[in-house]
């Protein structure tokens, strides 16, 4: 039932463990960041230095979610609650995911530019994961013969009414 020989259950798990630790330690330390914004705001400057915050938390939280997202529809996949049809069809990547602002992730403290750097490598080994799930197969076994095969080992060598 595996895709391809690099993408298994096993590295759909890892990744999708990882992701779900990246996503938490990203809404933590995002929300501490925010509150600590806000403690010292009064001035124009803060204003836009909150926006800029909160519109980088939305971008790396959002990557980091669309990883999820699609590891989820793998994990289905792998499970057999989605067909590999279905899989291609609906469990997509966005390609162009918008960049983060250079300037504002800079500005921000080591430990939050860490996490966004982390999120974007994460996004980008889940699109190269993706490049090649999706140019693998594409010339393989009919819908049909895949789904015979299917009855067939459900049902098993019953012999044909003649």
């Amino acid at each position: 039932m595996a895709l391809l020989p690099s993408l298994n259950p096993r590295i759909v798990e890892a990744l999708y463990a990882e992701a779900l630790a990246l996503a938490e330690a990203v809404r933590q330390r995002f929300e501490r960041l925010r509150v600590e914004t806000a403690a010292n705001s009064g001035e124009d400057d803060e204003d836009l230095r909150r926006v800029q915050v909160s519109c980088e938390a939305l971008r790396t939280t959002t990557r980091v979610m669309h990883c999820l997202a699609w590891l989820l529809n793998h994990r289905a996949h792998f499970a057999g609650e989605l067909s590999e049809l279905q899989l291609r069809r609906h469990g997509r990547l966005i390609a162009n995911f918008p960049a983060s602002e250079l300037a504002v992730v800079e500005s921000l403290p080591a430990d939050v530019q860490a996490l966004v750097h982390e999120s974007e490598r994460l996004y980008q080994r889940i699109q190269r994961l993706e490049a090649s799930w999706r140019t693998t197969n594409l010339t393989g076994e009919s819908a049909v013969r895949r789904l015979r095969e299917r009855l067939i080992r459900a049902v098993g060598d019953a012999p044909s009414a003649a």
